[in-house]
């Protein structure tokens, strides 16, 4: 829908009442829309932040439960070749880097979100832009 069609103000025997009516009820429908836009936006993005927050707590229940299983059966095999406290403690570091790696990645998504309505902001620059070209020069 284009601005013009939004706001049709070319009718000059409309009263100055009328017009002014006329006005508050396309920029109350307006505001309307923007709201609903913004609400959907955000929805959206609420949406993406849940999945991300998923993804982090299942990193870190994945990364629990395999800590406490299998590090104990590598370091009880590694024993078989080395001094036990040597064994655990290479466990221990691949299980952190491993957790490393998932806290990263979670991390990276979350910084993907931006909880911002672009799409609202931009509709309400344009009817900014669109109001500022109507305005009557004296």
């Amino acid at each position: 829908m284009s601005s013009t069609e939004r706001f049709p103000i070319d009718e000059p025997d409309r009263s100055l009442g009328d017009l002014v009516g006329d006005l508050a009820a396309q920029v109350s429908g307006l505001v309307g829309n923007h709201i609903d836009l913004a609400k959907a936006e955000l929805r959206d993005e609420a949406r993406d932040a849940a999945r991300a927050g998923g993804m982090a707590a299942a990193a870190g229940v994945s990364g629990l439960v395999a800590v406490m299983m299998l590090s104990g059966a590598a370091a009880w095999g590694l024993s078989e070749v080395m001094a036990p406290g040597w064994a655990f403690l290479i466990v221990g570091a691949v299980w952190t880097a491993a957790g490393a790696v998932l806290g990263a990645s979670a991390r990276r998504k979350m910084r993907e979100i931006d909880p911002a309505p672009k799409q609202t902001m931009h509709e309400i620059q344009e009817d900014k832009q669109w109001l500022k070209t109507q305005a009557p020069t004296s």
